[in-house]
């Protein structure tokens, strides 16, 4: 295939930060490349190289003449005179010999497929997260040879990235993506580019491929690691000794002490996050609401919405934008009041509410003055740890402590402002879109914090992943309701899917499905989560029985103290609804696992 980029040894510094040195990559036509890396370490500066918007310090990036090139940065810039339709055709220039009345049809057409219905509203009153999605229409109404994204899911819907990674795959041409949504690297690409230290690794693999095979060079590069250091600490004792530099075989030792010492001052493979567990103890009364009517402006969002948290709750919330998610949560948080009905919160709970936008810091302000305004040490499994260690185990290394917050990127504010979080320990976190703008190796690590953290969460994410990975209730809002439904997002899909084949069909499509394998069609089958949740629904079902008979008892010995028997009472009728619920699902896999055998 032709070469439609090149970076030939290019090197980039900020100040005295190292993003790319001696870097080098190919791009050919029909690429397709999802580009992975901690934050801050160059991702978004390697697509700003491609695009011509940067210049290296040294090297050269060329461009096969002629090749059309668009580029959607995290923050695009709109003019807020325009409408949305005339921003999204003003985004990319025009191309020659486009037909101006196809392109403008196509821009409607997309921003009507990404949610907007007044395609003459200004772009002065749209969000940031709207101006991504027109911004979004203007790459994806022009035809380019090249499509350069940097983090598009941020900020959209859950079916916003399905419609996106729909549309990317079906599209031709090279395309180059940043992002940390693991759905969409597995599905799209088929080359992973990795940014960090300095370099562009290479994986000609898709994303669990590139899983592996990284795993096996960092195993690789720790033992040549440890290997040069012995032989260091050898040849250093040698020097030490005094040796005599008169003959060739000392010359010769002198200059492998040299070699050597050049080896170890290379970077190793990059340091692990650690995140540890950090909570204080908290009560039997956690958080409940009852007849819940939150909105804002006047307009009512969601009503009637009614729960009880439990200890080890790990409760999901999706819904459209502007469907009230986050205005659900500030509520919760008693930042804004309720229109109508009653939170009751335990005196031992401690919320950690992670904002989809980080309180804006004071730029002069030291990256640890940052965290000792929260906390001078905190206690976790290992012990006390001070601010500055807790400030390492989150990758800011003591080095790197007294620089001020506004040398941050976006995704290392975003680490900076959990560990605030997590600094006061909270027994209840609140997440909203804690996703937007970590790295794939922040987010694996917080997914696996949140496995281990001795409280409840509540997360609204469009992360489809991490629903599955952290979720097991979650919560749609679906026309000012908050429907539930058991498990993660596949959950969610699958019945979604079960809802909509069990609907009254037209009289052309009235014939039953034939169960089994059928010309042209797959045979059926679980889906994973479905797998999942029929090998473990009878322990849940026993599970939530086994509660329902210890409040039961609990009630019986305390029917003369009414506030806790209410307490009890409350609790029982969440867990009812819960074994409703996986009732329900145990009836629907039942089912479905008969048809299966059936078709065999």
């Amino acid at each position: 295939m032709a070469c439609a980029f090149q970076l030939m040894d290019v090197s980039l510094h900020y100040s005295e930060k190292k993003l790319l040195e001696h870097a080098n990559l190919t791009v050919s036509d029909g690429d397709r490349i999802g580009v992975v890396g901690r934050n801050g370490a160059g991702k978004s500066t390697l697509l700003r190289l491609l695009a011509g918007l940067e210049e290296p310090d040294h090297g050269e990036v060329s461009l096969r003449r002629g090749l059309s090139v668009a580029y959607l940065p995290q923050t695009p810039v709109l003019r807020n005179e325009d409408t949305i339709t005339k921003a999204a055709l003003a985004y990319l220039p025009t191309r020659p010999g486009e037909i101006p009345e196809s392109v403008a049809y196509e821009a409607q057409t997309i921003l009507t497929q990404l949610g907007f219905t007044d395609l003459n509203q200004p772009v002065a009153a749209l969000s940031g997260g709207q101006r991504m999605r027109v911004a979004l229409a203007g790459v994806l109404c022009r035809e380019s040879d090249v499509l350069l994204l940097d983090e598009p899911t941020n900020h959209i819907d859950l079916d916003m990235a399905q419609w996106l990674e729909d549309r990317l795959m079906a599209r031709k041409g090279t395309l180059m993506v940043v992002t940390h949504d693991r759905y969409l690297l597995e599905r799209v690409f088929g080359r992973i580019v990795h940014v960090g230290g300095g370099r562009l690794d290479c994986y000609q693999t898709d994303y669990a491929g590139y899983l592996e095979e990284r795993a096996q060079r960092e195993e690789m590069e720790a033992a040549t690691l440890r290997k040069n250091r012995s032989l260091y600490r050898k040849e250093l004792a040698w020097i030490r000794r005094g040796a005599q530099a008169r003959s060739t075989k000392a010359k010769g030792r002198i200059d492998r002490f040299d070699a050597l010492s050049e080896a170890i001052r290379t970077e190793a493979p990059e340091e692990n996050l650690s995140m540890k567990s950090v909570s204080s103890r908290l009560g039997k009364k956690i958080l409940s609401w009852e007849h819940l009517q939150v909105g804002i402006g006047g307009q009512t969002l969601v009503e009637d919405f009614s729960y009880t948290l439990l200890r080890d709750d790990r409760l999901g919330i999706i819904g459209g934008n502007g469907a009230g998610k986050t205005t659900l949560l500030r509520t919760l948080c008693e930042e804004i009041p309720p229109e109508s009905g009653v939170i009751e919160r335990g005196e031992t709970v401690r919320i950690g509410y992670f904002a989809q936008h980080c309180p804006a810091l004071a730029p002069d302000t030291r990256i640890i003055d940052a965290v000792r305004d929260v906390a001078v040490h905190v206690y976790t499994p290992d012990g006390d740890l001070s601010a500055s260690q807790m400030a390492e185990t989150f990758l800011f290394p003591s080095g790197m402590q007294y620089q001020k917050v506004s040398s941050l990127s976006g995704g290392e504010m975003r680490r900076l402002h959990l560990l605030r979080i997590l600094m006061a320990a909270p027994n209840v976190l609140i997440l909203d879109e804690p996703t937007n703008d970590l790295d794939l190796e922040t987010l694996n690590v917080l997914e696996d914090y949140l496995d281990s953290f001795q409280g409840a969460v509540i997360a609204v994410s469009h992360d489809r992943y991490f629903l599955d990975r952290i979720t097991r209730h979650l919560f749609a809002i679906e026309n000012g309701r908050m429907v539930p439904y058991i498990g993660g997002y596949q959950s969610y899909l699958d019945a979604q899917k079960q809802t909509a084949e069990i609907q009254p069909r037209s009289e052309k499509t009235a014939e039953k499905p034939t169960v089994g394998r059928s010309k042209g069609s797959s045979a059926l089958k679980f889906t994973f989560r479905e797998q999942r949740d029929f090998d473990t629904i009878d322990d849940t079902i026993a599970a939530l029985e086994s509660t329902l008979a210890s409040l039961a008892a609990e009630l019986e010995a305390c029917s003369s103290d009414y506030l806790k028997a209410g307490d009890i009472m409350r609790r029982q009728e969440e867990t009812q609804k819960q074994l409703d619920e996986a009732m329900e699902r145990w009836m629907y896999l039942q089912e479905k696992y008969e048809q299966i055998q059936n078709a065999h």
